[in-house]
């Protein structure tokens, strides 16, 4: 089998956040030029246009429904602080309407004339979020706040008649509430009164304005599709999971046309129909899209079509649409593979191994598809962020260039992760942290008995939460490991709950336990403060301008292994935030790893 080198694997292509406009553009967001930028298509795997040319990357692309415009999100190192900007696609001509660059600001959507658009943004104040609404020409403070608020909001789209907007409140990943804003009056209704922790995501308008349809599991453990009535405040039952969490939802107001997607232990199912009652769906033919992961549906204008990114281990990521009755699938992207042949790709086996308390954990393992070194592969244990996030079947060039290169990979979805209920999620909250890193050990020791796999050559490798998990990993059981590789990860959770940005603390503290009640336990499960245990070689990556996990998380690790005389390296990007967007700041951050794993394992 041929090899190649890095460089080529980061240069594999994406195409998504698709979007089709009402002159039957299809745009989308692609990195052929190193990062994500604006282009379209008007027909399918033609030449693409491209809209947009900077070197930052553009984070979504919202077409308006009536003109041959957009909006566009972009933040500048990486910083998140996302200014909005309207794109002419017949003249060219990009204009800033936020210009606020001390600010977030959070997508609301168009109106459905295309006069107005709404957003959230702390502008007034970094910890909170307020709503506002915007003409359409309007730029920098000539926006209008209809709403202060006090907390983590986001707006999720305009009602039929234009009057009232849906209001998603976040206070921790795992509890929400849904609120209905009347713009002219500024009056904020609560819909979603609950106690303990309800989520109540992926809100969308009904067609009647008169209901909310969303996923939640206030009744149940799994996200289940259900229908908000906002006249008594009833909910009912669309759709379930089947034991599986429905992941989200999207709506075709006129035609009553909706997708939703199920998460099946990783891989998406997307189911279509078309809402012939409020709570019964005349299901569509199932859409033809490589297995993997999907979402992101726009549908056309009439509803007769919609457009849906998809991506598989072996599948870069590309832009489907869909015939909405008869599912008839067509691909409209070809993002590049580098040259690299796609048979070259590897498919995951989705496998579950035992922990201590007698639970299955799921993983992905990837084996090269070479015959293995005579002691057996070295291995990779990927470690996903989050925490509440999943390892899913995604194209990662990464982990091909892995397997490419003689190493197996293990990506574990250890409790706390994701997509497997909210129980589930909630067992390494607090207090039960550390039972998460044993299941990174259990995971290890099963690889032990892989007769393919050499137990010396065992390497912990994660991103932001899952960069503590490596660095937890090799402070509670540094016998299993070869070496780690730590990217923007958490090396202290008292300072990093002290130093992360206002706007997000309360939201993780609602995770790890807060500063004022827990910061013994904190401070007692932080890497930094057991780094003596660390004993094999580590290498930890960082952006400057990262402002979930300030950069001071890599000097405090690096700077106490060192008084170790342990192996450590060091390299942080002064353009990066919270991992590296840049093509040129990718190939030098995994170059280096690259290196790093040549010396060490």
């Amino acid at each position: 089998m041929h090899r190649y080198d890095i460089e080529r694997y980061l240069n594999v292509r994406s195409a998504g956040g698709a979007d089709l406009g009402p002159d039957g553009r299809l745009s989308f967001l692609l990195d052929a030029t190193g990062t994500g930028q604006v282009w379209s298509l008007t027909e399918p795997l033609g030449w693409p246009e491209q809209h947009t040319f900077f070197e930052e990357r553009v984070t979504f692309i919202d077409s308006s429904p009536e003109r041959s415009e957009a909006i566009f999100g972009m933040d500048e190192g990486g910083n998140e602080r996302v200014q909005l900007h309207r794109l002419d696609f017949t003249t060219g001509v990009i204009t800033n309407l936020t210009d606020r660059p001390d600010a977030k600001h959070r997508w609301g959507g168009w109106s459905h004339d295309g006069e107005r658009f709404a957003f959230a943004s702390n502008r007034r104040d970094e910890s909170v979020f307020d709503v506002y609404i915007q003409d359409r020409d309007a730029v920098g403070d000539e926006a209008r706040r209809v709403y202060m608020g006090d907390g983590w909001l986001s707006v999720a789209g305009w009602s039929p008649d234009d009057d009232r907007l849906i209001v998603h409140e976040a206070h921790s990943s795992f509890d929400h509430d849904l609120y209905t804003l009347a713009i002219e009056s500024g009056e904020l209704t609560h819909h979603t009164p609950h106690e303990g922790d309800a989520r109540y995501g992926s809100p969308e308008w009904g067609p009647d304005g008169e209901s909310i349809y969303l996923v939640t599991d206030h009744q149940s453990d799994t996200l289940r599709l259900e229908r908000l009535s906002l006249a008594d405040g009833g909910f009912s039952d669309v759709a379930s999971g089947g034991g599986w969490n429905v992941d989200g939802v999207a709506i075709h107001e006129e035609s009553r046309r909706i997708v939703y997607s199920r998460n099946v232990d990783g891989y998406t199912e997307i189911r279509a129909g078309e809402l012939v009652d409020p709570d019964r769906i005349d299901e569509f033919p199932q859409p033809d899209l490589p297995r993997g992961v999907a979402g992101g549906v726009s549908f056309g204008p009439d509803g007769d079509r919609y457009a849906i990114t998809a991506t598989g281990s072996t599948d870069t990521a590309n832009v489907y649409v869909v015939d909405a009755r008869t599912g008839e699938t067509t691909r409209w992207t070809a993002a590049s593979t580098a040259g690299i042949p796609r048979d070259t790709f590897v498919e995951p086996e989705l496998v579950h191994y035992p922990t201590f308390d007698g639970r299955e954990i799921p993983a992905f393992l990837s084996m090269p598809e070479t015959e293995p070194p005579a002691a057996g592969f070295p291995v990779i244990v990927d470690i996903h962020g989050g925490p509440e996030s999943q390892r899913r079947p995604s194209f990662s060039g990464v982990k091909q260039y892995l397997l490419n290169a003689g190493y197996a990979v293990l990506e574990p979805n250890v409790r706390g992760s994701s997509g497997y209920g909210k129980a589930y999620s909630s067992l390494d909250d607090v207090e039960k942290r550390m039972d998460s890193v044993a299941d990174i050990r259990a995971g290890v020791e099963w690889l032990h008995d892989h007769p393919e796999i050499d137990p010396d050559r065992i390497v912990a490798m994660g991103g932001s939460y899952g960069g503590f998990m490596v660095l937890a990993s090799m402070t509670e059981y540094p016998e299993l490991w070869a070496a780690g590789i730590d990217i923007v990860g958490i090396a202290n959770f008292v300072s990093f709950l002290e130093n992360t940005g206002d706007w997000r603390r309360s939201l993780r503290e609602a995770e790890y336990g807060s500063l004022e009640d827990d910061r013994e336990f904190l401070e007692s499960i932080s890497p930094v403060n057991n780094a003596e245990a660390i004993a094999a070689p580590l290498f930890v990556l960082h952006g400057a301008n990262d402002p979930r996990v300030p950069v001071g998380e890599a000097e405090r690790i690096v700077e106490a292994v060192q008084e170790r005389d342990v192996p450590v390296r060091k390299l942080i990007f002064e353009d990066e935030g919270h991992g590296f967007s840049k093509l040129e700041n990718r190939i030098e951050a995994y170059r280096a790893i690259v290196e790093f794993l040549d010396e060490h394992v």
